[in-house]
This record gives structure tokens, sequence and C-alpha cells, in this order.
């Protein structure tokens, strides 16, 4: 039996809003893999969810199962709650915000076996931490791209 992947996700906003980013840390057994990006004007809960995003997007297979680990209660509540059933079934009434990530997202997550685990940010999760320090040093990085679906108030 294969063993499962692993993906911490932690996202960063230098003000809300503000520069951002987002930081990934994903095992396989044995094998790590780090990635990280900046957005030059965006939000917390966008990177938050972005790092998920882009964490399932960069998996080359779907057979496994994926256990995410954030610090985001916004996602896990979202997910695990089965808000976004709910949101995706209204087209997001109400107000609801992020549309585009939680599309984007939903449709993914179709192709995957998905737990979320929600851990403490800031706290005695190493990997947790690394995944902070990916997200602030993308922040603060001059590698900031735009986060075109970040639509201000």
């Amino acid at each position: 039996m294969s063993h499962p992947l692993i993906i911490y996700t932690d996202g960063s906003s230098r003000g809300n809003p503000g520069p951002g980013g987002y930081g990934i840390v994903l095992q396989w057994g044995e094998k790590r893999k780090e990635l990280s990006q900046g957005f030059k004007l965006t939000t917390n809960n966008r990177m938050e969810l972005m790092g998920v995003i882009v964490a399932l997007e960069s998996l080359t297979r779907n057979d496994i199962p994926v256990t995410i680990y954030t610090d985001s209660k916004y996602i896990v509540d979202t997910v695990e709650k089965r808000w976004l059933d709910g949101w995706m079934l209204t087209d997001f009434k109400g107000g609801k915000k992020n549309k585009d990530l939680w599309t984007r997202y939903y449709h993914l997550s179709r192709k995957f076996k998905i737990k979320f685990v929600w851990v403490k940010g800031h706290a005695d999760n190493a990997m947790n931490n690394r995944c902070d320090e990916l997200a602030t040093a993308a922040a603060d990085s001059r590698n900031l791209i735009e986060d075109v679906g970040y639509m201000p108030s």
C-alpha cells in the first residue's frame, strides 16, 4: 500500500489587503518539496486558499490519499462543514468572498480524496512553521505577481 501524501500550507499578508504569499511543504515518504509565491496585493484568506490550490495543482497523481494540514479555520470549516457545497449551489449568493479561488478548489477537489487537519498557527508544528517562513518570505520578496482574482471591496 502506498503511503499518503502529506501537504502543509500557510498564507501570509502584510496588511489585509497588502502584499502576500503562500508557502507549501509536500511530503511523500522520504521525498519533500517546497513551493512559495508572493503577490502584490491580496488578503490573508486568499493566500491560505491559494496555497491549498497550488499544492493540489502541482500533483501528478490523484490515486493516493491526501492529508492537508493548515492553520486556516476559514478553509477547514468551509470544506469540512460543507459550506462550500452550499455556496456552489447558490453561486456564492450573499456576498461570499473569493468565489474565483473557491470554485477553482472545488473542481480540483473532485479529483482527490482529501482530508483536512487544522493545526494551531505559530505553535509547535515544525512544518506549519516552515510554511509560515516560506509565505512571509514570499510576501516580502521583490518577485511579486498580480493576484488577478483579487477585487478590493
